[in-house]
């Protein structure tokens, strides 16, 4: 994600500028509300849909990230040792499941209290998603699709190649 140019002018609603970061990126969105704003994102595995609603009574900013997953019935009970697992790996965030509608997403809140917002908070709000569907996609792919477990579909991903081929 290439960092948005700083001269902004003071956005009221950090929504404002999530819209106007998702402009820079030439990204899709739809304005449904003026608290919120849903993306959608193209990344290497999937598109992604950025769902962001503005709070205004805990002055935070929530983002739930989806992506087209749906986990089945038979694959409930790996997929919650796998979000357990993927959670503990993370600083930021996390991994949820709507068990009503079988989706699996990211969700992560940026806690303002009175602070302004700026363009490098609600950037990292967005990478902070993305870079954690994007690495932990194929895990729950291989759990979902290849019937692997959870420990099998997170080593499968974790490791990192380094060097050259």
């Amino acid at each position: 994600m290439a960092t948005t140019q700083m001269n902004y002018d003071h956005f009221a609603n950090p929504v404002d500028m999530v819209e106007h970061i998702a402009t820079i990126h030439d990204w899709t969105f739809e304005r449904s509300a003026p608290d919120e704003l849903t993306l959608s994102v193209c990344g290497a595995w999937c598109d992604y849909h950025i769902s962001l609603t503005w709070r205004d009574d805990l002055e935070a900013l929530h983002l739930a990230c989806a992506f087209d997953f749906k986990v089945t019935k038979l694959r409930l009970g790996e997929v919650y040792k796998l979000l357990a697992l993927i959670n503990e790996q993370l600083w930021l965030g996390h991994f949820d499941l709507w068990k009503e509608d079988g989706m699996l997403l990211y969700r992560h809140g940026l806690l303002l209290a009175g602070a302004e917002t700026h363009a490098g908070q609600c950037e990292a709000l967005l990478r902070a998603a993305l870079e954690a569907c994007e690495r932990y996609y194929q895990s729950f792919q291989f759990v979902l699709w290849a019937g692997k477990t959870a420990e099998e579909a997170l080593a499968a991903t974790m490791f990192e190649t380094q060097g050259q081929a």
